[in-house]
């Protein structure tokens, strides 16, 4: 049956998930595949090192899909920044209708999509910075818990109490991240107030996600203690998988003297985390991966695990409103 959420409505999608953007992971591949499936897939537009590039990629998952789909611009700190509004400026001539953001400073970028008529979907994990979001105009904030991988912030608030707080201050819609893989996961952000739930390491782990398939064994293998965080030193803290080379680095992390970043640089190269998922070498590099690694178990395509959320969500639903009854039969 066919949710109508906030997000359903405006986005013209079937199931409110989308695939959150997920360097070396969102490219045309995955995202056609989550929105043939009936959520909105996202392109990662930083995984490619051009706009130009990016063009392309939009282009190619058109051929693969009729659906919406959308893309994701994440703002991050780097000695040399990406040229975000060339990027954003290849969006919009590219006619995307939906952009999902994330980051520092994302005024000018929203300002630049908004003034196009594009619906924004901004990322955050504090209430604080949710509601500097709506300042800026945003349609859809997506509220990324502490249970979230890669970067979580530095406010360490988990799901239950971040949604919660949306749904009581926020004055726009909100979808919930982090932590999500299932459709009882969607039928408890629903009742939380969410219009519906971003997914990252959940779409990692599909027959679709360009990711060397001895990762997503990996990913089955492990369970929710599995991740360690990784740069809170420099208030950048990062979300990884818990392998030799992120202990490592977190070894150094903490008893550096020094406490300087260059100290760790070679641990956390994102040129060995992409490494990672080529060669299928989980122990190469540092990789980002979410709590919800507990609640994987297979590897489906995107149309399995769709599917399977939105018949788990319904019935969820269902059971749960079944708990209601009518005082005389109590």
């Amino acid at each position: 049956m066919p949710f109508a959420t906030e997000l359903t409505k405006r986005l013209g999608i079937r199931v409110p998930v989308v695939q959150g953007g997920m360097m070396h992971v969102g490219t045309a591949d995955l995202a056609s595949a989550v929105s043939n499936a009936g959520g909105l897939g996202i392109i990662t537009a930083l995984i490619f090192p051009t706009p130009e590039e990016l063009r392309k990629e939009i282009q190619r998952c058109r051929t693969l899909t009729k659906n919406p789909f959308g893309v994701n611009i994440t703002l991050l700190p780097a000695m040399v920044p990406p040229n975000y509004a060339a990027y954003a400026q290849a969006i919009i001539d590219e006619g995307i209708k939906v952009v999902e953001t994330a980051g520092n400073s994302p005024g000018p970028v929203i300002s630049q999509l908004k003034k196009a008529g594009i619906i924004v979907l901004h990322k955050c994990t504090t209430i604080r910075h949710a509601q500097s979001a709506v300042k800026l105009g945003v349609d859809f904030l997506s509220i990324d818990g502490f249970e979230c991988g890669g970067h979580v912030g530095e406010s360490d608030i988990t799901n239950f109490i971040l949604l919660s707080k949306a749904r009581q201050t926020l004055g726009v819609p909100f979808i919930a991240s982090g932590g999500f893989a299932d459709g009882y996961g969607l039928a408890a952000a629903l009742c939380l107030g969410a219009s519906g739930v971003n997914m990252g390491t959940r779409f990692m782990c599909t027959v679709e996600a360009p990711v060397h398939h001895k990762v997503k064994e990996e990913i089955v293998r492990a369970d929710e203690t599995d991740t360690t965080l990784l740069m809170r030193r420099w208030r950048n803290t990062t979300r990884l998988f818990k392998n030799k080379v992120a202990l490592e680095a977190l070894e150094v992390e903490t008893k550096s003297e020094k406490g300087e970043f260059a100290e760790i640089a070679p641990f956390v190269s994102g040129k060995r985390g992409k490494e990672v998922f080529v060669n299928g070498d989980t122990e190469y590099g540092v990789w980002t991966t979410g709590q919800v690694i507990g609640l994987i178990h297979d590897i489906p395509t995107c149309d399995v695990l769709v599917h399977r959320i939105e018949k788990e969500a319904e019935t969820a639903l269902k059971e749960r409103l079944a708990l209601l009854v009518p005082e005389s039969k109590l």
